[in-house]
């Protein structure tokens, strides 16, 4: 059953592990006010730690993911109130972003529709995305005449190369959902009436591996990006340790089912979690 935070901005559900989670503005775009990224940071910490949830993905209500920030509450209001204000909207905006970034479980970005500008934080704040092919993304900052910020020129640089950041920041002109699959913004783009399938389908691979390999990976992919070599090997050698003392168990029934059993082939899919806890 879908609930909703205490002023609408957001929507979810929790159905067979995966918590479905949508901007609940459709009539705004989904644009983020101060009120939705409030409210969005308590539905994501609420559902973080329930035990009946494996995966979170994040959707838009409507006909669009997010359109960015929403310029009249989150800009012009906060701005005539003073530097205080502003501060205390960017505050809550990133916080959640953040809480994202490092969330405890599999993230999912399924991009129905608009997104753009401010969307492209908590776009990268999730580990995979994947967007229907008419979506529409863009940095139009530069056509308002100000530049990508709050994140959305890290954003750009992070995941394209460094000339298509150059022209995506540059020229303000969109890409399709098609296109933001060549050049690196989603993992895939599809046919906008086989989106969900292809998000649960996914999700349903990442609820039968380890929860614990899980969130080390989506940590460590993020942490060496900023490490050299030395340091990041360093970093993984003690992640894989720390790992270990919090589920002692699964990769030795990992290695039980493989060399006794032959019963799990690791290139081929996750090992059997029923029998370990069997």
């Amino acid at each position: 059953m879908t609930e909703t935070s205490p002023k609408g901005t957001v929507a979810y559900e929790v159905v067979d592990r995966i918590a479905w989670v949508k901007f609940n503005r459709p009539d705004k775009r989904n644009c983020m006010s101060p009120t939705l990224n409030q409210e969005m940071l308590e539905v994501i910490e609420s559902l973080e730690f329930r035990e009946d949830v494996g995966v979170l993905v994040l959707t838009g209500e409507g006909t669009a993911w997010s359109a960015g920030m929403d310029l009249k509450e989150y800009f012009r209001e906060n701005e005539q109130k003073g530097l205080w204000a502003t501060r205390k909207a960017q505050r809550q905006a990133y916080s959640w972003w953040e809480r994202l970034r490092w969330y405890h479980k599999p993230t999912i970005a399924m991009v129905n529709g608009w997104c753009f500008g401010g969307g492209y934080g908590p776009l990268f704040s999730c580990d995979l995305a994947f967007a229907a092919e008419d979506a529409q993304f863009g940095l139009s900052e530069i056509n308002w005449g100000i530049l990508p910020g709050g994140g959305a020129s890290k954003v750009a640089a992070e995941l394209l190369s460094f000339r298509k950041a150059m022209y995506h920041a540059m020229m303000g002109e969109n890409l399709t959902g098609t296109q933001a699959a060549e050049w690196g913004l989603v993992n895939e783009a599809l046919p906008g009436d086989k989106l969900k399938e292809r998000v649960t389908e996914v999700a349903n691979v990442l609820l039968a591996k380890n929860a614990v390999a899980l969130k080390a990976t989506k940590d460590a992919v993020r942490r060496v990006r900023e490490m050299t070599y030395d340091n990041a090997e360093d970093y993984l050698i003690r992640a894989q340790e720390a790992a270990n003392s919090f589920d002692a168990h699964g990769r030795k029934e990992a290695t039980r089912q493989f060399i006794d059993e032959k019963s799990f082939k690791p290139g081929l899919g996750a090992y059997d979690l029923n029998k370990q806890k069997a």
